[in-house]
């Protein structure tokens, strides 16, 4: 506390006033770097999906609408960490508006991405899954701009003493009103986030047990030893991809219920950072996943690393090369076929493997 001296009338008053926090240096940096990364990284999905036909399949569709919401955050966020606001001025409103309207509908595009797999994967029904996207459309961008128009007129998005954030702006904490601030807190953000930590797991490990029962089905083990290894990719990918959601925003999580509970242990130095990289770095992390990772689009990127296990089969013409899940139409209806190295014919949606 910071001791005021106020006269009246020839009488000093000593009246408190607040510091105003502000972040350390090396963890300012640290979150612009990662906000950095992450716009870098969303820009990359962006670009080679305009950049290659061949990769414009719907669930890469689906992962440039979620990063178009990445890249915006991380603009917003990047913005908000480097002013290091203190208080709710118009530009701390603002951009409390943009991160909050894009942090939500990333939430539900990352679940609409998730609902897209399981369908198209256990239940292999690619019409159901394809007309679902307009719906994906409806409330991935529909609900976070009800809540944001509701929360930003009732001027309820402002500046937070980096109590819930660190250095940006979001939900009010001026007030002495516990359950108005919880109730904000939860609509623009951590409902949906938690609810994220349940509904994706779940969607990702009921993909993996039904790939495997599909693999001992069609006793693919006999296959040759690239068929295996596209599993063995495929089942990491379906791992990493929920991992990696909730270890990010995990931290956002504990110092929301740090804030909760009145814990000192909010303004942690290693909690600052680690909060201040899981909320800014959902873009980079996609790239890493879905194009780093990704042989097809990594060897697009760079075209002198070796083709590994895939080179006998990029050279097909007017294929989708490299994959190694596709659904295939039996009688009524589609069936998963998991496949050694060879080429699907461009009807067939690639799943996961080399577009994904």
């Amino acid at each position: 506390m910071e001791l005021e001296l106020q006269t009246t009338a020839g009488d000093i008053h000593v009246t408190p006033a607040v510091i105003i926090p502000r972040l350390p240096f090396w963890i300012k940096v640290t979150t612009l770097t990662s906000c950095a990364l992450s716009i870098l990284g969303s820009a990359l999905i962006i670009v080679t999906f305009f950049a290659w036909k061949d990769i414009r399949t719907t669930s890469r569709r689906l992962l440039v609408f979620l990063s178009l919401t990445d890249f915006w955050t991380a603009i917003a966020l990047f913005y908000g960490v480097y002013t290091d606001f203190v208080d709710s001025s118009v530009d701390c409103i603002a951009q409390s508006i943009v991160s909050t309207f894009m942090g939500t509908s990333s939430f539900f595009w990352t679940v609409s991405i998730a609902i897209y797999l399981y369908i198209t994967i256990v239940k292999t029904d690619t019409q159901l899954a394809g007309s679902l996207t307009k719906y994906f459309h409806v409330v991935s961008w529909g609900v976070p701009l009800a809540v944001v128009a509701c929360a930003a007129g009732l001027q309820k998005l402002g500046y937070d003493r980096s109590e819930v954030s660190v250095g940006w702006c979001w939900v009010k904490l001026t007030t002495p009103d516990i359950a108005d601030n919880l109730l904000w807190m939860l609509l623009t953000g951590k409902l949906w986030e938690i609810l994220a930590y349940f509904i994706l797991p779940a969607l990702y490990i009921a993909m993996k047990r039904h790939i495997y029962a599909q693999g001992r089905a069609q006793d693919c083990y006999r296959f040759q030893r690239s068929a295996v290894a596209a599993m063995v990719k495929v089942d990491r990918k379906l791992t990493f991809i929920p991992l990696v959601f909730v270890l990010l925003r995990l931290w956002s999580t504990v110092r929301f219920v740090l804030t909760l509970t009145g814990s000192s242990a909010v303004n942690n130095p290693v909690l600052l950072v680690l909060h201040g990289i899981g909320n800014t770095f959902q873009g980079g992390a996609n790239c890493i996943l879905f194009c780093l990772c990704t042989e097809k689009i990594r060897n697009k990127l760079l075209p002198r690393m070796p083709c590994g296990s895939c080179s006998s089969c990029c050279s097909c013409q007017g294929a989708a090369c490299c994959s190694f899940l596709r659904l295939k139409l039996q009688g009524p209806k589609y069936v998963l076929q998991i496949e050694a190295n060879g080429c699907v014919d461009r009807e067939d949606e690639p799943l996961l493997s080399e577009n994904l």
